[in-house]
Protein backbone atom coordinates (compact mmCIF):
# COMPACT_ATOMS: atom_id res chain seq x y z
CA UNK A 1 0.00 0.00 0.00
CA UNK A 2 1.22 3.64 -0.62
CA UNK A 3 1.72 5.82 1.50
CA UNK A 4 2.18 9.40 1.27
CA UNK A 5 4.46 10.93 3.45
CA UNK A 6 8.01 10.31 1.78
CA UNK A 7 10.62 7.97 3.46
CA UNK A 8 13.35 9.61 3.22
CA UNK A 9 14.33 12.30 5.39
CA UNK A 10 16.42 13.97 3.04
CA UNK A 11 12.99 14.90 0.69
CA UNK A 12 10.16 17.42 1.08
CA UNK A 13 6.66 16.32 2.17
CA UNK A 14 4.34 16.73 -0.52
CA UNK A 15 2.56 20.44 -1.14
CA UNK A 16 -0.87 18.61 -1.80
CA UNK A 17 -3.30 18.56 1.15
CA UNK A 18 -4.06 15.20 1.57
CA UNK A 19 -5.12 13.46 4.44
CA UNK A 20 -2.76 10.94 5.79
CA UNK A 21 -4.07 7.39 4.83
CA UNK A 22 -1.63 5.07 4.60
CA UNK A 23 -3.82 1.65 4.40
CA UNK A 24 -5.26 3.07 1.23
CA UNK A 25 -3.29 3.84 -2.47
CA UNK A 26 -4.75 6.89 -3.38
CA UNK A 27 -2.98 6.17 -6.71
CA UNK A 28 -6.28 4.82 -7.72
CA UNK A 29 -7.72 7.05 -10.62
CA UNK A 30 -10.90 8.13 -8.93
CA UNK A 31 -9.30 9.31 -5.46
CA UNK A 32 -6.34 10.77 -7.85
CA UNK A 33 -8.54 12.80 -9.29
CA UNK A 34 -10.41 13.78 -6.00
CA UNK A 35 -7.10 15.03 -4.38
CA UNK A 36 -5.79 16.73 -7.56
CA UNK A 37 -8.88 19.25 -6.96
CA UNK A 38 -10.62 18.35 -10.15
CA UNK A 39 -14.51 18.28 -10.45
CA UNK A 40 -15.62 15.34 -8.06
CA UNK A 41 -19.29 15.85 -10.02
CA UNK A 42 -18.40 13.24 -12.44
CA UNK A 43 -17.25 10.51 -10.41
CA UNK A 44 -19.46 11.53 -7.06
CA UNK A 45 -22.46 14.00 -8.41
CA UNK A 46 -21.70 16.38 -5.64
CA UNK A 47 -19.62 19.80 -5.84
CA UNK A 48 -17.18 20.40 -3.74
CA UNK A 49 -19.12 22.97 -2.40
CA UNK A 50 -21.82 20.65 -1.83
CA UNK A 51 -19.39 17.91 -0.13
CA UNK A 52 -17.77 20.44 2.28
CA UNK A 53 -21.33 21.33 3.40
CA UNK A 54 -21.89 17.74 3.83
CA UNK A 55 -18.60 17.08 5.65
CA UNK A 56 -19.48 20.07 7.90
CA UNK A 57 -22.91 18.96 9.05
CA UNK A 58 -21.74 15.06 9.58
CA UNK A 59 -18.80 16.37 11.53
CA UNK A 60 -17.30 12.98 11.07
CA UNK A 61 -14.42 11.91 13.88
CA UNK A 62 -12.68 8.66 12.75
CA UNK A 63 -9.74 7.81 15.06
CA UNK A 64 -9.49 4.13 13.24
CA UNK A 65 -10.77 2.14 10.16
CA UNK A 66 -10.14 4.24 6.59
CA UNK A 67 -10.73 8.19 8.00
CA UNK A 68 -13.91 10.19 7.44
CA UNK A 69 -13.03 11.44 3.76
CA UNK A 70 -12.10 8.18 2.21
CA UNK A 71 -15.58 6.79 3.84
CA UNK A 72 -17.76 9.51 2.75
CA UNK A 73 -16.04 9.21 -0.37
CA UNK A 74 -16.89 5.66 -0.69
CA UNK A 75 -20.41 5.99 0.17
CA UNK A 76 -20.88 8.73 -2.54
CA UNK A 77 -19.28 6.50 -5.19
CA UNK A 78 -21.57 4.21 -4.21
CA UNK A 79 -24.70 6.37 -4.63
CA UNK A 80 -23.46 7.88 -7.71
CA UNK A 81 -23.11 4.86 -9.81
CA UNK A 82 -25.35 2.69 -7.83
CA UNK A 83 -22.60 -0.11 -7.91
CA UNK A 84 -22.59 -3.20 -6.26
CA UNK A 85 -20.38 -3.82 -3.16
CA UNK A 86 -17.83 -6.03 -5.51
CA UNK A 87 -17.40 -3.39 -8.17
CA UNK A 88 -16.72 -0.40 -5.40
CA UNK A 89 -14.55 -2.59 -3.59
CA UNK A 90 -11.89 -3.25 -6.90
CA UNK A 91 -12.49 0.70 -7.44
CA UNK A 92 -11.29 1.72 -4.17
CA UNK A 93 -9.25 -1.34 -3.61
CA UNK A 94 -10.31 -2.57 -0.41
CA UNK A 95 -11.93 -5.60 0.75
CA UNK A 96 -16.08 -6.32 -0.21
CA UNK A 97 -17.09 -6.42 3.07
CA UNK A 98 -15.83 -3.26 4.41
CA UNK A 99 -17.59 -1.41 1.34
CA UNK A 100 -20.75 -2.85 2.68
CA UNK A 101 -20.00 -1.52 6.19
CA UNK A 102 -19.23 1.83 5.03
CA UNK A 103 -22.44 2.55 2.65
CA UNK A 104 -24.48 1.39 5.81
CA UNK A 105 -22.65 3.18 8.34
CA UNK A 106 -22.27 6.48 6.46
CA UNK A 107 -25.45 6.13 5.31
CA UNK A 108 -27.43 6.12 9.05
CA UNK A 109 -25.04 9.53 9.73
CA UNK A 110 -26.42 10.98 6.65
CA UNK A 111 -30.38 10.25 7.69
CA UNK A 112 -29.22 10.90 11.28
CA UNK A 113 -28.96 14.64 10.28
CA UNK A 114 -32.00 15.03 8.58
CA UNK A 115 -33.93 17.70 10.79
CA UNK A 116 -30.90 19.68 9.92
CA UNK A 117 -31.46 19.82 6.47
CA UNK A 118 -35.10 18.77 5.75
CA UNK A 119 -37.63 21.29 7.87
CA UNK A 120 -40.51 22.90 7.68
CA UNK A 121 -40.51 26.88 7.68
CA UNK A 122 -39.31 27.75 11.11
CA UNK A 123 -40.26 31.62 11.39
CA UNK A 124 -43.00 33.56 9.93
CA UNK A 125 -40.49 35.27 7.42
CA UNK A 126 -39.59 31.74 5.81
CA UNK A 127 -43.46 30.89 5.57
CA UNK A 128 -43.77 33.86 3.75
CA UNK A 129 -41.19 33.72 1.51
CA UNK A 130 -42.48 30.14 0.65
CA UNK A 131 -45.82 31.30 0.24
CA UNK A 132 -44.76 34.60 -2.20
CA UNK A 133 -42.73 32.17 -3.96
CA UNK A 134 -46.03 29.59 -4.47
CA UNK A 135 -47.92 32.96 -6.24
CA UNK A 136 -44.60 33.75 -8.35
CA UNK A 137 -44.85 30.30 -9.40
CA UNK A 138 -48.57 30.14 -9.77
CA UNK A 139 -48.74 33.85 -11.57
CA UNK A 140 -51.91 35.12 -9.18
CA UNK A 141 -51.88 36.03 -6.08
CA UNK A 142 -54.58 34.08 -5.02
CA UNK A 143 -52.21 31.10 -4.13
CA UNK A 144 -50.39 33.71 -1.81
CA UNK A 145 -51.24 31.37 1.25
CA UNK A 146 -49.52 28.61 -0.33
CA UNK A 147 -47.13 26.63 2.34
CA UNK A 148 -46.38 23.80 -0.04
CA UNK A 149 -46.85 20.94 -2.52
CA UNK A 150 -46.86 17.61 -1.92
CA UNK A 151 -46.55 14.27 -4.43
CA UNK A 152 -45.40 10.71 -4.52
CA UNK A 153 -42.55 9.02 -6.13
CA UNK A 154 -41.64 5.70 -6.84
CA UNK A 155 -38.51 3.98 -5.81
CA UNK A 156 -37.72 0.59 -7.65
CA UNK A 157 -36.42 -1.96 -5.28
CA UNK A 158 -35.82 -5.77 -5.46
CA UNK A 159 -38.75 -6.86 -3.58
CA UNK A 160 -39.14 -9.58 -0.65
CA UNK A 161 -39.94 -12.99 -2.15
CA UNK A 162 -43.02 -14.53 -1.20
CA UNK A 163 -46.96 -13.90 -1.44
CA UNK A 164 -45.26 -10.13 0.38
CA UNK A 165 -43.32 -9.55 -2.02
CA UNK A 166 -46.72 -8.82 -4.98
CA UNK A 167 -48.12 -6.19 -2.53
CA UNK A 168 -44.39 -3.96 -3.67
CA UNK A 169 -46.04 -3.94 -7.03
CA UNK A 170 -47.62 -0.87 -8.31
CA UNK A 171 -49.90 0.57 -10.81
CA UNK A 172 -47.27 0.34 -13.46
CA UNK A 173 -46.45 -3.01 -12.70
CA UNK A 174 -42.72 -3.06 -11.63
CA UNK A 175 -41.41 -3.61 -7.63
CA UNK A 176 -41.56 0.12 -5.70
CA UNK A 177 -41.28 1.65 -2.65
CA UNK A 178 -43.33 4.99 -2.34
CA UNK A 179 -41.34 8.43 -1.32
CA UNK A 180 -44.30 10.84 -0.39
CA UNK A 181 -42.21 14.62 0.09
CA UNK A 182 -44.07 18.19 0.39
CA UNK A 183 -40.95 21.02 -0.95
CA UNK A 184 -41.04 24.58 -1.44
CA UNK A 185 -41.23 27.01 -4.01
CA UNK A 186 -37.43 26.13 -4.54
CA UNK A 187 -38.06 22.38 -4.90
CA UNK A 188 -36.56 22.05 -1.77
CA UNK A 189 -37.72 19.20 0.19
CA UNK A 190 -39.57 20.39 3.48
CA UNK A 191 -41.02 17.05 4.77
CA UNK A 192 -40.77 13.53 3.59
CA UNK A 193 -41.77 10.14 4.16
CA UNK A 194 -40.75 6.82 2.53
CA UNK A 195 -41.65 3.48 2.83
CA UNK A 196 -44.98 2.52 1.96
CA UNK A 197 -45.12 -0.59 -0.52
CA UNK A 198 -45.85 0.82 -3.83
CA UNK A 199 -48.99 -0.89 -4.58
CA UNK A 200 -50.66 1.82 -2.13
CA UNK A 201 -52.52 4.68 -3.06
CA UNK A 202 -50.73 8.20 -2.29
CA UNK A 203 -54.55 8.78 -0.25
CA UNK A 204 -53.43 6.31 2.24
CA UNK A 205 -49.86 7.52 2.29
CA UNK A 206 -50.62 10.59 3.12
CA UNK A 207 -53.37 9.69 5.80
CA UNK A 208 -50.14 7.47 7.50
CA UNK A 209 -47.84 10.03 7.62
CA UNK A 210 -46.72 12.08 10.72
CA UNK A 211 -47.42 15.36 8.44
CA UNK A 212 -50.96 14.41 8.12
CA UNK A 213 -51.50 12.79 11.83
CA UNK A 214 -49.28 15.65 13.95
CA UNK A 215 -51.51 18.42 11.71
CA UNK A 216 -48.83 20.75 12.67
CA UNK A 217 -48.11 22.45 9.40
CA UNK A 218 -49.28 24.61 7.44
CA UNK A 219 -50.57 27.29 10.20
CA UNK A 220 -54.23 27.76 9.78
CA UNK A 221 -55.36 29.74 6.43
CA UNK A 222 -52.16 27.92 4.27
CA UNK A 223 -53.07 25.04 2.25
CA UNK A 224 -50.64 22.38 0.57
CA UNK A 225 -50.76 21.66 -2.88
CA UNK A 226 -51.72 18.53 -4.29
CA UNK A 227 -51.86 16.94 -7.61
CA UNK A 228 -55.73 15.48 -8.44
CA UNK A 229 -54.77 12.19 -6.64
CA UNK A 230 -55.18 13.25 -3.26
CA UNK A 231 -58.49 14.54 -1.08
CA UNK A 232 -59.08 17.91 -1.12
CA UNK A 233 -59.08 18.95 2.44
CA UNK A 234 -59.95 21.80 4.91
CA UNK A 235 -58.93 19.57 7.97
CA UNK A 236 -56.97 17.49 9.79
CA UNK A 237 -54.41 18.77 6.34
CA UNK A 238 -55.37 21.44 4.49
CA UNK A 239 -54.57 20.22 0.74
CA UNK A 240 -56.36 21.91 -2.20
CA UNK A 241 -56.37 20.13 -5.41
CA UNK A 242 -57.26 21.13 -8.76
CA UNK A 243 -61.15 20.01 -10.13
CA UNK A 244 -61.15 16.75 -11.52
CA UNK A 245 -63.07 15.16 -14.01
CA UNK A 246 -65.13 16.80 -16.34
CA UNK A 247 -64.15 20.77 -15.55
CA UNK A 248 -66.97 23.18 -16.15
CA UNK A 249 -66.14 26.25 -17.24
CA UNK A 250 -63.20 28.83 -17.69
CA UNK A 251 -63.03 30.05 -14.01
CA UNK A 252 -62.64 26.19 -12.84
CA UNK A 253 -60.21 25.39 -15.81
CA UNK A 254 -58.02 28.92 -15.35
CA UNK A 255 -58.26 27.79 -11.71
CA UNK A 256 -56.77 24.53 -12.53
CA UNK A 257 -53.78 26.83 -14.93
CA UNK A 258 -52.46 27.99 -12.10
CA UNK A 259 -52.46 25.59 -9.67
CA UNK A 260 -50.40 23.12 -12.14
CA UNK A 261 -48.01 25.95 -12.51
CA UNK A 262 -47.41 25.96 -8.76
CA UNK A 263 -47.87 22.15 -8.23
CA UNK A 264 -45.46 21.26 -10.65
CA UNK A 265 -42.23 22.46 -8.55
CA UNK A 266 -42.73 18.99 -6.50
CA UNK A 267 -41.96 17.36 -9.89
CA UNK A 268 -39.15 18.82 -10.85
CA UNK A 269 -37.78 18.74 -7.54
CA UNK A 270 -37.64 14.94 -7.87
CA UNK A 271 -36.64 14.84 -11.70
CA UNK A 272 -33.68 16.84 -9.75
CA UNK A 273 -32.76 14.71 -7.56
CA UNK A 274 -33.46 11.47 -10.34
CA UNK A 275 -30.89 13.20 -12.39
CA UNK A 276 -28.60 13.63 -9.83
CA UNK A 277 -28.83 9.86 -9.11
CA UNK A 278 -29.55 8.50 -11.65
CA UNK A 279 -28.64 4.98 -11.09
CA UNK A 280 -30.64 4.95 -7.76
CA UNK A 281 -33.50 5.65 -9.10
CA UNK A 282 -33.42 3.96 -12.73
CA UNK A 283 -33.17 0.56 -11.34
CA UNK A 284 -33.91 -1.47 -9.16
CA UNK A 285 -31.18 -1.20 -5.97
CA UNK A 286 -29.00 -3.99 -5.73
CA UNK A 287 -29.49 -3.94 -1.50
CA UNK A 288 -32.60 -5.01 0.81
CA UNK A 289 -35.63 -4.09 0.71
CA UNK A 290 -35.60 -2.75 4.14
CA UNK A 291 -32.51 -0.55 3.67
CA UNK A 292 -33.55 1.52 0.75
CA UNK A 293 -35.92 3.80 2.08
CA UNK A 294 -32.41 4.72 4.81
CA UNK A 295 -30.56 5.14 1.00
CA UNK A 296 -33.60 7.53 -0.70
CA UNK A 297 -33.41 9.17 2.24
CA UNK A 298 -30.01 10.23 2.36
CA UNK A 299 -30.76 11.62 -1.23
CA UNK A 300 -33.07 14.07 -0.54
CA UNK A 301 -30.74 15.21 2.05
CA UNK A 302 -27.98 15.05 -0.68
CA UNK A 303 -30.68 17.00 -3.00
CA UNK A 304 -31.20 19.70 -0.15
CA UNK A 305 -27.72 20.13 0.51
CA UNK A 306 -26.92 20.96 -3.23
CA UNK A 307 -29.59 23.54 -3.35
CA UNK A 308 -27.58 25.29 -0.58
CA UNK A 309 -24.30 25.34 -2.58
CA UNK A 310 -25.93 26.50 -5.90
CA UNK A 311 -25.13 22.68 -7.30
CA UNK A 312 -28.20 22.26 -9.15
CA UNK A 313 -28.78 19.94 -12.09
CA UNK A 314 -31.56 20.22 -14.27
CA UNK A 315 -34.28 17.36 -14.75
CA UNK A 316 -33.65 15.41 -17.83
CA UNK A 317 -36.61 13.31 -17.04
CA UNK A 318 -39.95 13.78 -18.29
CA UNK A 319 -42.73 13.93 -15.10
CA UNK A 320 -44.38 10.73 -14.37
CA UNK A 321 -47.89 10.39 -16.02
CA UNK A 322 -50.20 10.35 -12.63
CA UNK A 323 -53.53 8.59 -13.12
CA UNK A 324 -56.28 10.55 -11.23
CA UNK A 325 -57.91 8.03 -8.71
CA UNK A 326 -60.36 8.18 -6.24
CA UNK A 327 -60.50 5.81 -3.28
CA UNK A 328 -63.81 6.26 -2.09
CA UNK A 329 -63.19 9.89 -0.58
CA UNK A 330 -65.62 12.14 -2.68
CA UNK A 331 -67.49 12.65 0.19
CA UNK A 332 -65.25 13.21 2.44
CA UNK A 333 -63.52 15.78 -0.39
CA UNK A 334 -67.20 17.72 -0.84
CA UNK A 335 -67.32 18.32 3.03
CA UNK A 336 -63.62 19.38 3.68
CA UNK A 337 -62.33 21.23 1.10
CA UNK A 338 -64.08 21.67 -1.89
CA UNK A 339 -65.97 25.06 -0.62
CA UNK A 340 -62.55 26.62 -0.01
CA UNK A 341 -60.91 25.68 -3.42
CA UNK A 342 -64.41 27.51 -5.28
CA UNK A 343 -63.53 29.99 -2.77
CA UNK A 344 -60.07 30.55 -4.50
CA UNK A 345 -61.26 29.35 -8.01
CA UNK A 346 -63.51 32.98 -7.79
CA UNK A 347 -60.31 34.60 -6.38
CA UNK A 348 -58.69 33.75 -9.60
CA UNK A 349 -61.88 34.75 -11.38
CA UNK A 350 -61.99 38.12 -10.14
CA UNK A 351 -58.56 39.18 -9.35
CA UNK A 352 -56.23 40.04 -12.28
CA UNK A 353 -53.04 37.76 -12.90
CA UNK A 354 -49.98 39.48 -11.82
CA UNK A 355 -47.09 39.10 -13.71
CA UNK A 356 -43.54 37.19 -12.37
CA UNK A 357 -41.80 39.55 -10.30
CA UNK A 358 -44.07 41.83 -9.16
CA UNK A 359 -45.69 41.94 -6.01
CA UNK A 360 -48.32 39.59 -5.14
CA UNK A 361 -49.87 40.79 -1.49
Amino acid sequence: MACLWPRSGKQERPTQTRPRYCRINLSVPVLDRFFSQEDPRPDFRLSRESLAVLQNLLNQERRHGWGATIETLVFLFWLACGASYRVVSRVFGMPRSTVHYIVHQVTEEVVAIRHNVIFLPKTPEHLEEVSRGFAGLAHHRAFIKAAGAIDGCHIRIKPPSGPDGQCYRNRKLFPSIILQAVCDHQGRFIDTYVGWPGSVHDSRVLRHSPLYAQSSYPPPGHFILPDGGYPCLQRPLPLITPYKRQVQGVGAQRFNSHHSRACSIIERAFGMMKTRFRSIFLQALEVHYTFVPHVVTACTIHHNICLSAGDVLAPEDEPEDDVEEDEGEADMEAISGAQWRDQLCAEVSALEVVPPGHDYL
